[in-house]
């Protein structure tokens, strides 16, 4: 018996709805390029994934979720060019990235004034929600990394004295600096000795000859794992034995690449550890190594959790209306993410414990948690 024209019609409604869904463009934006690409490149990895599995199990909305990619190529000023394009061009519903808090900086005030909700990944300057309520971060911020990073030198390493290298032209540099110096000597350190350098710059001898001079007896550098690996090569070159501490910009595998036997035992704070038996990061794990062929780092984990709580505020939100979206964005409390409860407190961060790290054998292997 042949199927009623009526029911056949249902189906074929159905199906050509299905096809003619419209996307739900969102964009992501980082170093993917340059000398910053190891950042960009690890987050685009977690952004893709979650899109993978998400558009797999029927999308949000009942619509596929499109991902819109930009480079700006590890180059100031890039980052506004392309938001201005995401607004005007694309017409993305959201944006995720950055992750150096340089390039958010740049492209935040675009989209608070379109009012395109943007997660920024691992830009841990404060300044970066700060510039309105449309912008939003899966990461800590500096403040509280400072804070971890100097109880760390000063309780578990005992560092009574040391030294801070800061990358002047650099937002996440600066602030990070300036954190920890005052909590560091709030618990009762001296920092000794303040450095400075440029971007890119390779020659640090002259800074770390007065630092050996000044007797510190350990350094803090606050900028990226390019300048830090040349930093520890020259440090120990010159004699100086002491531990030397990151961010969570030394993170990636270029810090050993370029560092080599010069990095071993040193630390840095970061955002997640692929070593967590929390059975999220476990089973996060395993597939990002099944699509990957690698382990994710923090900032691949923090960009995956930065698509799947956007597609979760996009549900409750019940629609790609930007207000819709940014107060369900606002309104997040325990999502479950890999990494524990994401909840985004009124200033639109989100607070989480730092993982300090220590690279042994060339890899960064998980020391210790410090709670904020």
């Amino acid at each position: 018996m042949r199927p009623p024209a009526c029911f056949l019609a249902g189906i074929l409604g159905s199906l050509l709805a299905a096809v003619a869904a419209e996307p739900i463009r969102i964009g992501q934006y980082g170093a993917f390029t340059g000398k910053d690409a190891d950042f960009g490149l690890a987050a685009r990895k977690g952004v893709i994934l979650a899109f993978e599995e998400t558009n797999a199990a029927d999308g949000v909305l009942g619509r596929p979720v499109e991902l819109v990619l930009a480079d700006n190529q590890s180059k100031l000023g890039e980052s506004a060019t392309i938001a201005k394009k995401f607004v005007a061009r694309d017409k993305v519903v959201a944006v995720l990235g950055a992750n150096m808090s340089t390039h958010s900086l740049e492209a935040a005030p675009v989209f608070q004034t379109a009012k395109v909700p943007m997660i920024a990944i691992t830009s841990t300057n404060p300044r970066v929600t700060e510039l309105g309520d449309c912008i939003f971060r899966v990461c800590f911020i500096d403040p509280f990394q400072g804070t971890a990073l100097a109880k760390f030198a000063y309780h578990t390493l005992a560092l009574r004295r040391v030294a801070v290298v800061t990358s002047v032209n650099n937002a996440y540099s600066v602030g990070l600096s300036r954190n920890f110096r005052e909590q560091f000597t709030a618990l009762g350190g001296t920092v000794v000795a303040e450095q400075r350098h440029n971007e890119g710059d390779k020659d640090f001898r002259a800074q770390l000859t007065a630092i050996r001079a000044a007797g510190a007896d350990g350094l803090l550098h606050s900028g990226n794992y390019t300048e830090g690996a040349l930093i520890a090569k020259q440090a120990r070159a010159l004699g100086f034995a002491g531990p030397l501490l990151g961010g969570d910009a030394w993170e990636g595998p270029e810090l050993v690449a370029l560092g080599g036997a010069a990095v071993e035992g040193s630390y840095y704070s970061t955002h997640a550890s692929n070593e967590s038996s929390a059975p999220a990061m476990r089973d996060f794990v395993k597939r990002y190594q099944a699509r990957w062929g690698e382990l994710p780092n923090s900032t691949a984990t923090l960009g995956y959790e930065a698509a799947i709580l956007l597609f979760d505020a996009l549900r409750r939100a019940g629609s790609t209306d930007g207000k819709a979206l940014r107060d369900a964005l606002a309104a997040t409390r325990d999502f479950p993410g890999v990494t524990g409860g994401i909840t985004i407190d009124e200033k639109r961060n989100a607070s989480k414990p730092a993982m300090i790290v220590v690279v042994q054998a060339g890899q960064a292997k998980f020391f210790e948690a410090v709670a904020p």
